[in-house]
């Protein structure tokens, strides 16, 4: 099967890179990073005016009305840089779970950059089904609705004008409109990306979306966010074994660039192999999502298990080539690091991924026989 991009993605592709490196040029992007300081908005204009928060938005709501492997290609571009800002929070996250769920009220201000949404999934000792382990309560007041419950990592919660908070009512799992969020910034593994602890105490809140338990429609949301993080990673690791081959060609030890010597050159093929097929399966979990196609599930959850996985060992693969240089602040290793360990660790790990793939091929495991019987 032929994944190879038309030559409109790959327009869309050039106008990404060029745009991205005249506006953030790496000296200014480094300085944005080490400074923690907000995506400048001359640049989040200039995004929004080029219609990439828009791009899964149907025209009708002043979106461009295109699918994943589209924003497939916008996201592998960012993830070269990789760039902060609220772009995959607001573009990505929110607007898939705000589509997903028909809450069409919020979407021509996310399209024109406007606004900002994002999506507070994540609890507390998550470790599994990130939707199956909510624990944060919606109960009724009067005419509306309360939240009750804590949110520790949500991107760029701070400054966002709403957030779409996922909590547990008397029918399951469903989504909860919070308009300007009290959310704080907090520390995060990643320094290019931005999160924020939310707590919720009698909070007010509007359910949106369908009655009823509305897992289904969040975990296919979910799903297509997933597999745009592995987007971002595969652009991650594309910059990082660049960074790799090109340190190697330049660092000279007894004589030689160490490129030349055997150990390196089987660390870079490792690297490109991991980074081939996670690329493979990120656009593969891409068209499937678009076509819907029978095995869109199973797709999805591979390429979060597998990218995960292979971009954390393509970017500490990078360190190790850097030698001590690597493990420098200055050496843009660090980052691609930190971001391939904060995406594998965002909207479903690898382990649950994995038996998730597992059940979905297999069939769930069968009912553990009585010892007794």
């Amino acid at each position: 099967m032929d994944f190879a991009f038309d030559a409109d993605q790959e327009a869309l592709r050039d106008a990404v890179r060029t745009t991205l490196a005249r506006s953030l040029p790496r000296e200014r992007l480094r300085s944005i990073i080490d400074n923690h300081e907000p995506l400048p908005d001359e640049t989040w204009r200039q995004i929004a005016d080029l219609g990439w928060c828009g791009l899964l938005i149907p025209e009708e709501y002043d979106g461009l009305g295109r699918g994943l492997v589209d924003m497939t290609v916008v996201m592998e571009e960012m993830g070269k840089l990789p760039l902060p800002g609220p772009f995959y929070s607001s573009a990505v996250l929110a607007t898939l779970v705000a589509l997903r769920l028909g809450v069409t009220e919020l979407l021509p201000a996310l399209a024109t950059g406007e606004q900002r949404g994002t999506v507070a999934v994540e609890e507390m000792g998550t470790a599994a089904d990130p939707i199956d382990d909510v624990r944060t309560r919606a109960s009724r007041s009067g005419d509306g609705w309360v939240l009750d419950g804590l949110k520790p990592v949500v991107l760029d919660g701070e400054g966002a004008d709403w957030v779409l908070v996922l909590a547990r009512d008397t029918d399951g799992v469903a989504a909860f409109l919070v308009d300007a969020p009290q959310a704080t910034t907090v520390p995060g593994f990643d320094p290019t990306r931005s999160i924020a602890r939310l707590e919720l105490v009698s909070t007010p809140a509007r359910r949106v979306g369908p009655d009823g338990d509305q897992t289904a429609l969040l975990r296919r949301a979910l799903d297509d966010a997933a597999v745009m993080l592995c987007a971002e990673l595969v652009g991650a690791c594309d910059a990082a074994y660049d960074l790799a081959v090109e340190y190697s060609k330049v660092r000279v030890q007894f004589g030689r660039p160490i490129g030349s010597f055997q150990a390196v050159k089987h660390i870079a093929a490792d690297m490109l192999q991991a980074l081939t097929l996670a690329r493979v399966g990120t656009h593969k979990a891409a068209w499937a999502s678009d076509v819907d196609a029978a095995d869109r599930e199973t797709a999805a959850a591979m390429a979060k298990a597998w990218v995960g996985e292979a971009a954390i060992h393509v970017t500490s693969d990078t360190i190790q080539i850097h030698g001590g240089v690597g493990f420098t602040w200055e050496c843009d290793a660090h980052l691609y690091y930190k971001r391939a360990k904060a995406n594998d660790l965002m909207l479903g790990r690898q382990g649950w991924q994995r038996r998730r793939v597992a059940d979905l091929i297999l069939g769930p495991p069968p009912e553990t026989a009585s010892l007794t019987s």
